[in-house]
């Protein structure tokens, strides 16, 4: 899909909403710059390696390699209850990075650890800030290993 052809509004894949509506619906798109061939997650209307604005849009693969990684120990009060938790940069096959929430014990992961993403419900809490914000964005998380 050439998405600098179309329109840039919230449908778009370009867009935060366009991401994860695609995302909801169990496909994973980034933008690819046809100017370097950076691959960007989530993806945007320009490129953040060379500026260029030439954007398609690809789907990506839902496996990678932890890049880098964290556990959040004093989380937003909404997610209190559900920390101590994982977070990682997780590089593609694509070679495109995406930040999201590894569904394992910190000690469980190092760098460099296979992953696959998956979507899942949101929690209670999760649905309550969702509502607050107005947003319909589905909860992403990576599991260890290939499956």
């Amino acid at each position: 899909m050439t998405a600098h052809e179309t329109p840039l509004d919230s449908d778009s894949p370009l867009t935060l909403p366009g991401f994860f509506s695609a995302l909801a619906d169990g496909e994973l798109l980034g933008g690819v710059c046809a100017e370097c061939g950076e691959v960007l997650l989530p993806p945007r209307p320009s490129c953040y390696a060379c500026g260029g604005r030439r954007i398609d849009v690809e789907a990506q693969p839902k496996t990678g390699l932890i890049f880098s990684y964290t556990a959040v120990h004093t989380p937003p009060p909404a997610f209190e209850s559900e920390g101590p938790y994982t977070i990682a940069v997780v590089e593609l096959d694509s070679g495109g990075r995406l930040l999201g929430r590894v569904n394992a014990e910190y000690d469980d992961v190092e760098i460099g650890s296979r992953v696959r993403l998956h979507t899942r419900e949101l929690t209670a809490d999760e649905r309550s800030i969702a509502i607050e914000y107005e947003l319909e964005w589905p909860m992403h998380v990576f599991e260890l290993g290939d499956g």
